[in-house]
């Protein structure tokens, strides 16, 4: 009878749930295509590297479907019932157990009937074997090491000294003997390689035999470790299950017994700006992100972390999911925490700059055109700064005549005429301009009470509207695979981060509503109706300009409506 598998719509697509024992055993008959992860890497995840090898079943450093498939194959044959994975423990009941030649190992070693992983380890290295006797050394260990470390050179001085004795070669009057002849040099040293070759062969058999005999423990090991880690591998192989599982809020430095899934390729938590990215990945390849990491759409942080206590640094990636931009910056310093818990000092290194929300690209026009702005009249004014001090130093630099006294520039009404010219212009553009803006409110105003807010809206559409639509399309397609495979997994289907799921990655901090007076705050402070009113006059300002901007440019709204 067919097996019938269970699916569910997951991070934009439909994928298959792995849920008991009968889903393990007919794992075989599941279609490669239907499993979002084709392969992965045995370093860098979240998992323990040792249960990793137990399955990577060719050794090259590389998890793929028939190494998940050959487990589960595995697995089935050494358990009676394949469900006992779906606990996740290191130890198993002795009754749960299939093969007769593993029971016959567990059973001198379970307590209350059940075998730990603990247990085996502590059997593995109290193993002992009757060990071949190492050959006797003929000299100390220090004069091994002198000769071995010299041996080159007293070959190079008996071989100088036969040619010097056949006057072919001189020796350099520094050089002294070594006290030795060639002879004794030559019986020194097949004593010492007979003795290091004895010694060799001894060894490597004694570590054969105790590889031999702790090998009778290995295949128990290896089901205890999959016992434990298995199941894991095998959501986030099939499914990504973890990592799109609805989880509890997330507690910083939280440990691996923390009842909130993660998915094994999250390596932490980044705490920055008053916000804790959850979705953190740590970065194998640089190279391979630069060339990948734009296509997954996601606001992107790279940083550089180093653990003060072990010395250990490592490179990470964490997506901003919920906020705005404000100052996250390159050189920016953050702390992480990884999933023990263990912080990290963080250095922000690369962003890679992508829409975070539909609100953070409705005010990005505007953030752009303030930080444009601010740069024009820094620059205007450095310039203007520099212009000055040239020309004052230029005067101070210029003597004036000896005898002479310094003569007052005259008076040049040409020049004032145009200054006079200049301000009766602007000050006209400035009346037209509030006659333009009366003529625009009046006629717009005059058509319809609702007609001057829809302008408004209809001015705010037109500036931010572009960048809302291509935030939305780009939050719609973040995609979370380009990441992956920069980092060497080999992903068979997206792994969509939508909007309402993103707001689960990142956490932003949370403050109580209370009145708190500042100490720092000026003295004499705007009554409530005093800020109403400035607030009134800004935003009626505000639409005034919008206004007449529509009007002057031909987009009379009015007109839509007749």
């Amino acid at each position: 009878m067919k097996h019938i598998w269970t699916y569910a719509n997951i991070g934009g697509n439909t994928r298959v749930i792995v849920k008991n024992g009968k889903d393990i055993q007919h794992l075989p008959e599941l279609d490669e295509k239907l499993w979002t992860v084709l392969a992965c890497p045995t370093s860098g995840l979240e998992i323990p590297e040792e249960s990793l090898r137990c399955m990577d079943s060719n050794g090259d450093q590389k998890i793929h479907i028939s190494d998940v498939v050959s487990t589960a194959q595995w697995l089935c044959q050494m358990l009676r019932n394949p469900d006992v994975l779906f606990a996740g423990e290191a130890s198993l009941p002795l009754a749960a157990i299939a093969d007769e030649e593993l029971l016959a190992i567990a059973a001198p070693l379970a307590i209350d009937g059940v075998v730990s992983l603990a247990a085996v380890k502590a059997a593995i290295a109290g193993v002992t074997i009757d060990a071949l006797p190492l050959p006797s050394s003929p000299y100390a260990a220090e004069v091994i090491a002198a000769y071995n470390a010299c041996k080159n050179d007293y070959a190079q001085y008996f071989q100088t000294a036969k040619l010097q004795s056949l006057g072919l070669a001189t020796l350099p009057a520094d050089v002294v003997a070594p006290g030795l002849t060639e002879e004794q040099f030559i019986e020194m040293g097949k004593q010492i390689a007979d003795y290091e070759t004895g010694k060799a062969a001894a060894e490597s058999a004694n570590a054969a035999a105790l590889a031999a005999a702790q090998a009778r423990y290995k295949p128990l090991e290896k089901l205890l470790l999959l016992c434990r880690d298995y199941v894991t591998l095998l959501r986030n192989f099939v499914s990504f299950q973890d990592f799109y599982a609805k989880r509890a809020k997330a507690l910083l430095g939280r440990g691996a017994d923390n009842e909130s899934p993660w998915a094994i390729f999250q390596a932490g938590t980044l705490v920055i700006d008053q916000r804790a990215c959850n979705l953190c990945l740590k970065v194998s390849d640089m190279a391979k992100h630069n060339a990948q990491a734009s296509d997954s759409g996601m606001f992107l942080i790279y940083c550089n972390c180093k653990h003060h206590a072990s010395g250990q640094t490592m490179q990470i990636v964490a997506a901003m999911t919920v906020g705005d931009i404000r100052n996250l910056k390159v050189g920016k310093n953050a702390l992480f925490y990884d999933r023990q818990g263990q912080d990290w000092e963080a250095e922000v290194v690369k962003i890679i700059d992508n829409p975070i929300s539909i609100g953070q690209a409705f005010w990005s026009p505007y953030r752009k055109l303030g930080e444009w702005v601010s740069g024009l009249i820094t620059k205007s004014a450095a310039e203007k700064e520099k212009k000055s001090f040239a020309d004052l130093t230029a005067k101070l630099q210029t003597p004036p005549v000896a005898g002479q006294p310094a003569q007052p520039a005259p008076f040049d009404i040409a020049k004032f005429a145009g200054i006079f010219a200049a301000i009766g212009m602007a000050v006209g553009y400035i009346g037209a301009f509030f006659t333009s803006l009366a003529t625009g409110v009046k006629d717009i105003a005059t058509y319809a009470w609702w007609a001057l807010p829809v302008a408004i809206l209809s001015l705010f559409m037109v500036i931010s509207g572009p960048s809302m639509i291509l935030a939305w399309m780009k939050l719609r397609k973040r995609n979370l695979a380009p990441l992956l495979n920069a980092n060497g997994w080999a992903i068979n289907a997206d792994a969509i981060v939508n909007v309402l799921f993103g707001n689960t990655l990142t956490e932003q901090a949370q403050y109580p509503i209370v009145k708190l007076k500042d100490p720092h705050a000026k003295i004499k402070k705007l009554t409530t109706g005093g800020k109403w009113a400035i607030a009134i006059a800004a935003i009626l300002l505000g639409a005034a300009v919008a206004v007449v901007t529509l009007y002057l440019c031909g987009l009379r709204v009015c007109a839509c409506f007749v």
